[in-house]
């Protein structure tokens, strides 16, 4: 993998190379997602107890690692947009911690609004798509994406403060880690799976560029909205509807996908979602 990062950034290479490493990303997920469950299971965060662990590991990165919140002494992050939210959360079955956490925010009434709206409007250049473009109720935006430095594997991140850091090696088995490099991923899959399921269909995040071009590799292609600016880091708009995502996710991910739609939605019936080659054809519960 090393050699294909160089060969990357020989131009006359890249597409290939990306086209490469995409395929690799693919056939590994079609591999992971045989196995995910063994370890993670995802959850919706659909009562209070669960919300509590989902606010607490917010906390935990947020408040107290990675400082971009005031720690408070019940160790809850929360703010006004939880109210209009959906959660979910990744828990390793083994130890029954909670691996990671998205939350979905919406727009249901004409006074919500998103946070992209509330602190990032300038971040965004393109006039066309702002959430202003859309009806209230079909928007969402990506929040509050947290993974616990416990579950976070590069070792170039081993410092305090960092938004990813080294699995703990001691309390995981080698198989085990083979899972959490996509604990990550799998969140933002959870995090489309609720837009799906709530009709949401203008999606919209701020996130590192990098990461957005890390998240080309499994097929989910977000279209940036202007350059990056100053929130917490470098961070730029992006947004994403359900014919790109539809469009874009590589087939070894679709499999992972469905797996994780199996255990938010276990009681709704499957409709499958056209594509544009048969054979790329998915179970979402989402026409």
């Amino acid at each position: 993998m090393k050699y294909l990062k160089f060969m990357q950034k020989v131009p006359v290479l890249k597409h290939l190379v990306n086209k490469t490493i995409s395929h690799l990303a693919s056939s590994d997920a079609s591999s992971i997602a045989n196995h995910f469950s063994q370890f993670l299971r995802t959850e919706l965060a659909s009562n209070n107890e669960l919300k509590a662990e989902v606010f607490n590991i917010r906390h935990q990165v947020y408040c107290e690692e990675l400082h971009f919140e005031d720690e408070n002494t019940n160790r809850l992050e929360q703010d006004e947009f939880d109210s209009h939210s959906f959660h979910s959360l990744i828990r390793h079955v083994t130890t029954n911690r909670v691996a990671g956490t998205v939350r979905l925010i919406t727009a249901e009434q004409d006074t919500d609004q998103l946070p992209i709206e509330v602190h990032c409007m300038h971040a965004i250049t393109d006039p066309d798509i702002t959430p202003a473009s859309f009806p209230r109720n079909e928007i969402c935006e990506i929040s509050r994406l947290a993974v616990p430095e416990t579950f976070r594997r590069r070792k170039l991140d081993q410092f305090q403060g960092a938004a990813t850091g080294a699995i703990n090696e001691v309390l995981f088995s080698e198989r085990e880690l083979r899972c959490f490099p996509y604990i990550a991923i799998c969140l933002y899959l959870s995090a489309a799976l609720m837009a799906l399921h709530n009709n949401k269909k203008h999606c919209f995040v701020m996130m590192e560029p990098r990461l957005a071009r890390s998240l080309t590799f499994v097929g989910i292609v977000f279209k940036q909205l202007g350059p990056p600016v100053e929130y917490h880091g470098k961070r730029a708009a992006y947004y994403i509807n359900p014919e790109m995502f539809r469009e874009n996710l590589s087939e070894g991910y679709i499999k992972l996908l469905e797996s994780i739609e199996r255990e938010l939605y276990p009681n709704e019936q499957a409709r499958r979602l056209k594509r544009k080659f048969f054979k790329f054809t998915w179970g979402l519960r989402f026409s």
